[in-house]
């Protein structure tokens, strides 16, 4: 779906926003074509499910607000897809920086 810079750009801005609202700072996050990438430092407190539902929620509920037009391709207002992947980072965190960081170039080849 984000094949177009200028979507992937307001999609960014919408998950910058999103966290920035709910506290989670973001370390790293790369918008792909299909499907980003981020790490991020939120509280401990806060579940995984939580994080994503934030993350997801709000950030395509600024998207439809950034772009009404995505209400025609997304009528049902699911921007994301369901499913997400989370896990902690901790000692292999150069490892996953690294991984993401690189996404494009990973990408492109593909």
């Amino acid at each position: 779906m984000m094949r177009k810079e200028k979507l992937r750009v307001y999609c960014k801005v919408a998950i910058e926003e999103a966290c920035k609202r709910h506290k989670i700072e973001i370390v790293i996050l790369r918008v792909l074509d299909e499907h980003s990438h981020m790490i991020v430092d939120c509280p401990r407190t806060m579940s995984d499910a939580k994080l994503m539902q934030i993350i997801k929620g709000l950030s395509s509920y600024l998207l439809f607000r950034i772009c009404p037009n995505l209400r025609k391709r997304y009528p049902r207002g699911h921007f994301w897809n369901g499913g997400y992947f989370c896990a902690g980072c901790g000692s292999d965190f150069d490892r996953a920086y690294s991984y993401i960081e690189n996404q494009e170039l990973h990408h492109a080849f593909h």
